[in-house]
């Protein structure tokens, strides 16, 4: 049996580090967007520059979108993009599966 091909580019894309997690953070996010100092803020073991790799990578897989607004300073702001919006819903039956199935080693 094959594997399917868009399942498996999905998974290319979640199974890398905090992928998954910068998709679900913005989906919660007023407007689903945040400032890179608030992510950094919430997400507080990515370092600044594997945050800033993950937001352009997923910004070349067309699942964010970088808005800059020419204030002083500059206001920067990452946005989830429909696509980006839909697999943040397709991950919600994983995220109720985990809360009902694991245990959090703290």
């Amino acid at each position: 049996m094959e594997i399917c091909p868009y399942l498996e580019e999905t998974f290319k894309i979640l199974g890398r580090s905090w992928n998954g997690l910068l998709i679900n953070y913005l989906s919660r996010c007023d407007n689903h967007s945040a400032h890179f100092s608030d992510i950094k803020k919430d997400l507080k073991s990515i370092t600044p520059r594997a945050l800033s790799l993950k937001l352009s990578e997923l910004a070349d897989w067309g699942l964010i979108e970088k808005k800059v607004t020419a204030t002083t300073p500059l206001s920067i702001e990452y946005v989830l993009t429909p696509k980006g919006y839909a697999l943040s819903q397709a991950m919600s039956p994983i995220e109720k599966w985990a809360q009902e199935n694991l245990e959090l080693k703290r």
